[in-house]
């Protein structure tokens, strides 16, 4: 990936895409070694259990999500956070609606469209 974001990026210029029923998300900024994301969940929406080959770090601006990571699960809340090792099954369900900051290493590609500019 040879992409990268603009320096500066500005939450109201950038558009939201929906990912699920009732998550959306807005990439904040990105090159081929890492990639930032805020994903907005409404309450009962689902991040379904999956895996890549990415480490992420997330954490949670708002709201109230049960996240499970390697079958074990735990409620995290505003200003908590959480890591998964690449290759580990994780998912989330959305207790409260609000917000999460996810970063991702080396950058998620298949976030990326490619018939789209670079923002």
């Amino acid at each position: 990936m040879q992409q990268q974001s603009q320096e500066y990026l500005f939450g109201q210029e950038l558009e939201w895409e929906t990912v699920a029923p009732g998550v959306k998300r807005q990439l904040m900024g990105y090159d081929g070694t890492i990639l930032m994301a805020k994903v907005m969940f409404e309450a009962g929406s689902v991040g379904t259990v999956h895996e890549h080959f990415h480490a992420q770090a997330t954490y949670v601006v708002s709201g109230a999500f049960e996240v499970e990571i390697d079958g074990e699960k735990k409620v995290l809340r505003t200003g908590d956070g959480f890591y998964i090792p690449p290759h580990v099954y994780h998912g989330a369900v959305c207790q409260e609606a609000g917000v999460l900051i996810d970063v991702f290493s080396p950058a998620r590609e298949d976030f990326l469209k490619p018939e789209t500019p670079t923002p």
